[in-house]
């Protein structure tokens, strides 16, 4: 009911409405409020008694006169808020009122002229006035609390054992929800028998006895409505029709034009509930932008966090390749002025001694000793002085570091640093993360997910796996798509794995390489999808039978192309000793004859006795040894020595060697209507053969 409250209030005063009429435009108002907003029109003089009550406050009346003149003409008018109304309606002194006055809707501002019979002109809207009646007997209807003291509240629950209605805060403080009234039991006060309040029940009775009279007419005072008129589009009474204005108008039974407006309502009521339905899921949808808004804003902080940190981290690294060039560089020149002191230190030392002990000869006054060492020491003097060559007392390295480091184009692009506007960036697309814990192995095929770092663009992503062996690597998928399945691959095998994503600004790095490693052994069951239509499958695809008497192929699930792999076949029905075969074969094998009839097919076919191996129907190794109900057939595929070896209730029969036995082959077996098999698959290879 709260979403009608502000159907029901009056415009001008902001209250629910109290005997409201209706305005030429349809609106309403109250009729105490009518009078308030009755303004005066030009084309009557004020009487004196107006102009004499008339105070100070309202001598805007006369400067309002032209204006009003003007917009009178074309049926609209105009005023002026104030705050003398709550509703910023001006209202002027009833005394004011007469029969040159005009009142103007406070909603769509239309004015219209009043008549002789001034407000009694317009009419009563009985039916708004039991709407509210019925919705302030609605709103009075609440249940109060029977302990509160003062102002009680409204009542949250009621015990049906102490008979007596609680607030919160009372049920807490007297009736407690341990101890001996902890089995009573509380209900909600809607629920309670006796929630039955009597307050003003007397006084809403009489408002909707008197809301259920019939309406008069505004013309007769004593008529009641009992027509309705067509071109006016309002309700008559008998003594319009007869004297009134609406006699030659066209008229139509109230009760017909109240069924037949009721179902137009409804209509109409139909469309804007379609609306209103809209608005509520356009609402929903919003609440869900705003929650997205919400989480992409935290995801988009975080991102924008990791990457510039990213940045101060390559930054950091690189700050510290440059101290150690640094490093070096000044290590160098340190090492080179020690060497360069030590050695220097080393021959001032010899000079120096040498110079002490010439200068001891040259006070010697021995003439024939003095010559006999001269020529020598002198030669020792010069080649000493020889040492001292042009630069040998020069430092080999300055102070100065011969590095400069040129920070500009960094700074410039750091301060260009902004976000991408646009539906396609400008930069390539950053490496895709993959999704870890959603890739993963089944029987030979592999599922790789991945997703592209938050807020940034891809057309698409291309997808590399290499050989299985360490090789090179080659396209598998390329698309739109962050899940890919490879099915093909060989069994126990590891594969690598890369992805990378793309847009118009050309292609990314390549993601985190992932190990994925196909199973060891082979689960498959029969393929429904390239059986010959004979072909009888249950249990899961995984037993078969035929409806002909004819011979008929049924492939396996699984691909072979390298490896070695082993299954079993269970014979669950053998009758008039029919000639079943088991092998492989290519997938265009033919289906509607015996295995290894043709060149597709490589097999062993087996009756109650004997077995032979045929290929291009050729039979070639007979054995002895037959099958019937409840024996076992092993087939052995071993791709490194192209072999087949079939065994017969553990009993061996091969290896033979089959001529083009290479590539991709598929489990195959043809039976007829006299067998049914069972097949048995992730076996480990026997052993011993």
């Amino acid at each position: 009911m709260a979403e009608m409250d502000e159907e029901l209030k009056c415009p001008v005063c902001g209250s629910l409405f109290r005997d409201p009429i209706i305005l030429p435009c349809t609106h309403n108002v109250c009729l105490a409020c009518a009078r308030n907003i009755i303004v005066q029109t030009p084309e009557g003089e004020s009487p004196p008694h107006c102009r004499a009550s008339a105070s100070s406050d309202y001598d805007y009346l006369d400067m309002d006169k032209m204006s009003m003149y003007s917009e009178t003409d074309s049926g609209y008018g105009s005023y002026t808020p104030c705050l003398k109304s709550p509703n910023g309606v001006r209202v002027f002194p009833p005394a004011l009122v007469h029969r040159h006055c005009s009142i103007t809707c406070p909603q769509c501002h239309r004015s219209v002229s009043l008549d002789e019979r001034g407000l009694r002109g317009f009419p009563r809207n009985r039916l708004l006035e039991s709407i509210v009646t019925r919705y302030q007997q609605t709103r009075s209807a609440s249940i109060k609390c029977q302990l509160c003291d003062r102002n009680p509240a409204d009542a949250t629950v009621m015990c049906e054992q102490c008979d007596v209605f609680y607030c919160l805060p009372c049920q807490q403080r007297c009736h407690p929800s341990r101890g001996p009234l902890a089995k009573h039991r509380l209900v909600p006060p809607s629920q309670a028998s006796s929630a039955d309040p009597q307050q003003k029940q007397p006084q809403l009775q009489q408002q909707q006895q008197a809301a259920r009279k019939p309406a008069t007419c505004t013309e007769h005072d004593l008529e009641n409505h009992s027509m309705y008129c067509v071109s006016c589009r309002m309700p008559v009474c008998f003594q319009c029709l007869e004297e009134g204005k609406h006699g030659k108008h066209e008229v139509k039974a109230l009760g017909a034009m109240w069924k037949q407006h009721k179902t137009q309502l409804s209509q109409a009521l139909n469309g804007i509930s379609d609306k209103a339905k809209d608005a509520k899921e356009f609402l929903v949808q919003l609440k869900n932008l705003l929650q997205q808004i919400q989480e992409n804003g935290v995801e988009f902080e975080a991102c924008l966090v990791a990457q510039c940190d990213a940045l101060i981290d390559a930054l950091n690294r690189q700050k510290a390749k440059l101290l150690t060039k640094v490093t070096k560089e000044r290590e160098y020149k340190l090492k080179v002025v020690r060497d360069q002191i030590t050695h220097c230190t080393l021959k001032l030392r010899q000079t120096t001694g040498l110079m002490e002990y010439c200068l001891e000869v040259i006070k010697e006054n021995d003439p024939s000793g003095f010559l006999q060492i001269s020529d020598a020491l002198i030669k020792r003097v010069q080649m000493s002085q020889e040492q001292w060559v042009k630069g040998a007392l020069e430092p080999k390295v300055g102070p100065e570091f011969d590095l400069s480091l040129n920070s500009e184009p960094l700074l410039q692009s750091i301060q260009q640093l902004d976000f991408v506007q646009g539906k396609y960036p400008f930069t390539v697309p950053p490496a895709p993360v993959l999704q870890l814990e959603e890739c993963c192995t089944r029987n030979n095929s592999a599922t790789l997910a991945w997703k592209i770092p938050a807020f940034s663009q891809s057309d698409g992503f291309i997808l590399e796996l290499d050989d299985g062996n360490g090789g090179q690597y080659r396209e598998v998928y390329v698309g739109k798509e962050t899940l890919c399945t490879v099915d093909g691959l060989h069994f126990n095998s590891s594969y690598n794995a890369r992805v990378k994503a793309y847009n118009s600004a050309g292609v990314g790095p390549y993601s985190k390489t992932v190990i994925l490693k196909t199973s060891d052994v082979a689960w498959f069951t029969f393929d429904p999808s390239s059986a010959h239509r004979d072909i009888v499958l249950s249990n899961e695809n995984q037993t078969v039978t035929c409806n002909s008497y004819d011979d008929r192929v049924i492939l396996g699930t699984a691909a072979f192309s390298k490896g070695v792999h082993y299954w079993e076949l269970t014979i669950d029905r053998y009758d008039n000793h029919p000639d079943p075969a088991f092998g492989v074969a290519r997938i265009n094998v033919t289906k509607d004859m015996m295995l290894g009839k043709d060149d597709k097919a490589w097999a062993m076919y087996v009756d109650n006795n004997r077995s032979w191996f045929m290929h291009n129907n050729s039979h070639t190794n007979r054995a002895e040894g037959g099958i019937s109900k409840g024996a076992k057939v092993g087939i052995l595929l071993d791709f490194n020595k192209h072999t087949l070896t079939f065994f017969i209730n553990k009993q061996q029969h091969g290896p033979v060697a089959f001529e083009n036995l290479e590539g991709v082959f598929i489990p195959a077996l043809s039976l007829n209507r006299n067998v049914q098999v069972t097949l048995h698959t992730g076996l480990e290879v026997p052993k011993n053969i």
